[in-house]
């Protein structure tokens, strides 16, 4: 059965049949199935195995994913995995545990391909086919000076086309792109992604060369990443756990604190009906609209700020352009303001309860007012909340909805107010 497969299929597997694929899986097979695993799954696994097999896995392990394999599980694991583990494995592992583990130093492996400065491409390549087996990508080799410090930067393929004579100082690339130890994670993959690199090096505060981050290491961080900004735009806080292993308090306790924050500012629009009630009372077809012009409302913030906050994950946009985006916004705003002003327009007045023109205007005009509004406050929120340095996923699409059916209300019955004198 392919690991793919396998792992498909994991959480239908009991104990019993997950601990005889185990078992009859490769080597490397069985290494990949454990880093893919949950931190409770990895444990379950672990305990049910022979100390055999522990070593085996253990130090077939990349460097990088048994120290987070360590760091994750509980201290009797650990204290047995580690006792497992040789020398220089125990080594490496303690090197990279004294970095954070959300850090670029934290993602790195010290396996890694390097030569000294001033040796030609054939000593190069000779020292590449004695070392290609213990790393984890030969596709860069690294240049260093005596004193550890990152040079340049050479592929395999520039290797392979040089003349054996060439001192490998002549084709390296000096204006290569690195990251400091201490660098987020996920500032490291967009790095990654920008320079569409296999593997970025990680270096000091003196540019000594500390290890490498590999493109695959880098997935479950985008993964990872991605689910914390979901989480984030769904108005959830707290840990970025398989949904399976999360416990049912667990769950409460990611979604209740901003339930009640949305409770508490959904309030408001209480007191904006009661100020309104006069109001209301006198014309009663404003009250049967209210929820369309807040759904619509809260729908077409939504929708600019989801625009915003992911042109500003990716990059597209910067908070530099926020005079070129809020001339747009206000077009597209304005525009989308007139069709659905339009549209409710019509709606109101040929089917039920059908209202009579000029009840149908008034309701129309405030609408494409609310979405202008709106429009602008998606668009505008994540941009000035970017710039002052925080992360806009926290303008979440309930938190939106939320504070524009307040105001959107508000605009609404005061637009109707003038309207009707």
């Amino acid at each position: 059965m392919p690991l793919a497969d396998i792992l498909e299929e994991w959480d239908t597997f009991n104990n019993e049949e997950a601990l005889r694929l185990m078992v009859n899986l490769p080597l490397e097979d069985k290494v990949d199935l454990l880093n893919s695993l949950s931190n409770t799954e990895q444990e379950k696994l672990i305990e049910s195995l022979s100390q055999q097999s522990i070593n085996q896995i253990l130090s077939e392990m990349d460097p990088d994913d048994l120290a987070d394999f360590i760091q994750s599980v509980s201290p009797e694991v650990r204290r047995e995995a580690w006792n497992s583990l040789s020398e220089e494995a125990k080594k490496e592992t303690l090197f990279l545990l004294r970095f954070d583990e959300d850090d670029a130093a934290g993602l790195m492996t010290p396996r890694y391909l390097a030569v000294r400065a001033g040796i030609t491409v054939a000593q190069t390549l000779h020292f590449v086919r004695r070392g290609a087996q213990e790393v984890e990508t030969v596709y860069y080799i690294y240049i260093l000076d005596e004193f550890q410090r990152l040079q340049g930067v050479v592929s395999l393929r520039e290797l392979l086309v040089a003349d054996d004579k060439t001192v490998v100082n002549d084709i390296m690339e000096t204006n290569y792109i690195s990251v400091h130890e201490e660098t987020d994670q996920e500032e490291v993959a967009k790095t990654l992604e920008t320079y569409d690199l296999i593997a970025l090096p990680v270096v000091d505060s003196r540019n000594q060369l500390l290890g490498i981050v590999t493109f695959d290491d880098i997935i479950d961080v985008i993964r990872e990443e991605h689910t914390e900004d979901t989480y984030k735009m769904g108005a959830m806080t707290g840990n970025v756990d398989r949904y399976l292993d999360s416990s049912i308090w667990g769950l409460v306790k990611k979604r209740v604190p901003w339930l009640i924050v949305l409770l508490l500012l959904g309030t408001f629009s209480t007191n904006v009906v009661d100020h309104y009630s006069g109001l209301i009372t006198t014309a009663a077809f404003l009250f049967i609209f209210m929820p369309v012009i807040t759904q619509t409302g809260g729908n077409s913030g939504s929708q600019a700020s989801t625009l915003m906050i992911r042109g500003l994950a990716t990059g597209e946009i910067h908070s530099r352009d926020a005079g070129k985006i809020l001339l747009k916004e206000i077009a597209v705003g304005i525009l989308m303001g007139l069709i659905t002003g339009t549209v409710i327009i019509a709606r109101s007045v040929f089917l039920p309860p059908g209202i009579a023109v000029a009840e149908s205007m008034t309701i129309g005009i405030a609408l494409a007012f609310v979405v202008l509004f709106s429009t602008l406050v998606g668009t505008l929120a994540p941009l000035l909340i970017n710039r002052l340095g925080f992360d806009p996923t926290v303008m979440s699409a309930p938190l939106m909805a939320t504070v524009i059916d307040v105001a959107g209300l508000t605009i609404y019955f005061e637009i109707a107010k003038m309207l009707m004198n």
